[in-house]
């Protein structure tokens, strides 16, 4: 401060603070960034644990193609305040998408609580999309999710459109929460309750170490469960059973996922994922005997033990993710679809307008057979899955 302002009284004004972009093109440019991505992770409050370090290289480790990362940062006076990561796509319109490809159930960015707006512009200026014929599409964006303020940024073409339907209930203790479903409902889940109290299941909690172990349990257990009525495809894949591990085993350790292990009469006949972030708990995947059906109820057996998990970590809501299984309904849920963003680049965008409309098409077709086809659909459906 000079002899001047101090004499007049004058605050002192601190220097505007600098930002920076930089657009990261390597392929092991999440791994370099580690450290400060999770820290980042840790200071937006929408973060999910699809947007957690561990999950996204990992993912990209075993589905990305070499030369295809597209990794946005920002800076303020040095310190990372938004990140996002992208992936090249392929194909004669090209532009890039966002990490998961079905496997994420949530995709974003990272934004600095702070300074959310400021970053989000900044991010917004920064998106590779150069090209008349290029447009960004993300999938299964949260309503309130970052990327909707980078969105709202940007000055290009926008579409939104409706995705996949997620469904939420209240982390509170299951006594409290039978008192959303009918009376008769309600009093038939506590029997089912109490017999899984009186069979005596031991649960408990896998420790990072074992993680590897209890996932190929796990996955065993899927197929087994579903052997009858067809099991998702990728699912059975090595190399989807290697990111399972590799990504799980790091949010493990660092508090972001639960793997829980169910034993009955010394035998394993359960294993279930919850993963967690600071606003919601998901139930990813499991796996069950099928035997086990025929003496307790599963969906009870594997929803009480996240629940207990999410209301113990001060959790306040447990997600069930996307998917409409019936077991899921008994508890009334309440319902919140995720979102489709396509960006497209400033200008004529004849690129962004073609995939908007093949957004709309696909929608209209998926509409019409859930709703005057529904057999085709199911049919359809299963044929995919086998």
């Amino acid at each position: 401060m000079s002899t001047e302002t101090r004499r007049a009284g004058l605050p002192h004004r601190a220097p505007a603070p600098v930002w920076t972009t930089e657009l990261r093109r390597e392929d092991d440019a999440l791994d370099s960034l580690a450290e400060e991505w999770d820290d980042l992770a840790a200071r937006c409050r929408t973060a999910t644990f699809f947007q957690a370090v561990d999950w996204q290289r990992s993912w990209w480790r075993h589905y990305g193609s070499p030369g295809g990362l597209r990794v946005v940062l920002v800076r303020r006076d040095g310190r990372l305040v938004g990140a996002g990561a992208f992936m090249r796509r392929g194909g004669p319109l090209g532009g890039l998408t966002g990490l998961g490809a079905g496997l994420a159930d949530y995709t974003d960015v990272l934004l600095d609580d702070d300074c959310a707006d400021r970053a989000a512009a900044e991010f917004a200026a920064a998106l590779p999309l150069t090209r008349p014929w290029h447009c960004l599409e993300l999938r299964e964006v949260h309503p309130e999710a970052a990327v909707q303020r980078v969105y709202e940024h940007w000055r290009g073409g926008r579409r939104r459109f409706q995705d996949s339907l997620c469904q939420y209930l209240p982390a509170v203790p299951m006594e409290r929460l039978l008192k959303r479903v009918p009376g008769k409902t309600a009093q038939r889940s506590r029997v089912k309750l109490r017999k899984i109290a009186e069979a005596g299941v031991e649960v408990s909690s896998t420790p990072p170490a074992e993680v590897p172990e209890a996932l190929r349990h796990l996955l065993r257990l899927h197929f087994q469960q579903w052997q009858e009525r067809g099991v998702t495809p990728e699912h059975r894949t090595e190399r989807f059973a290697r990111h399972l591990t590799e990504s799980t085993t790091g949010l493990v350790a660092t508090g972001r996922a639960a793997v829980h292990q169910f034993r009955l009469d010394g035998e394993l006949v359960a294993v279930n994922l919850l993963l967690l972030c600071p606003s919601f708990g998901g139930l990813y995947l499991y796996g069950a005997h099928p035997l086990l059906r025929e003496r307790l109820d599963i969906a009870g057996l594997l929803f009480g033990a996240a629940l207990d998990e999410t209301v113990g970590a001060g959790i306040p809501v447990l997600g069930l993710l996307r998917g409409q299984e019936p077991y899921k309904q008994r508890w009334r849920p309440d319902r919140l679809p995720n979102q489709r963003l396509l960006f497209g680049p400033p200008g004529p965008a004849p690129a962004a307008a073609a995939r908007a409309g093949a957004v709309r098409a696909r929608q209209t077709a998926a509409e019409v057979l859930s709703t005057r086809f529904p057999r085709l659909k199911e049919a359809l459906l299963a044929r995919r899955r086998g």
